[in-house]
């Protein structure tokens, strides 16, 4: 099973993503923060990040520490938008 093509319901944005999407969403393209409570019901997704994320990367997505505010998060998610529609 390749779990990039899997879809869900994202609480963040209220629509559907696509799990390649959310390994990539996070601060520096890094995975969101709530990559594993989002998807842990779908398929073991913290095996699957061990496996395809160095140890140091996948050690900072397991620690824990308070979500971006909404705004920050909001501005963020526009910049990544902005850049996304302005690449060829």
């Amino acid at each position: 099973m390749e779990p990039d093509s899997l879809e869900r319901r994202c609480p963040r944005l209220g629509g559907d993503v696509n799990f390649s999407y959310c390994r990539s969403c996070g601060e520096q393209h890094a995975p969101c923060f709530k990559i594993f409570d989002c998807w842990w019901e779908r398929f073991d997704v913290v095996a699957h990040l061990k496996a395809h994320l160095a140890a140091d990367d996948f050690e900072k997505l397991t620690l824990r520490r308070p979500p971006p505010d909404k705004v920050t998060s909001l501005v963020d998610l526009i910049r990544q938008a902005q850049k996304r529609a302005a690449e060829p």
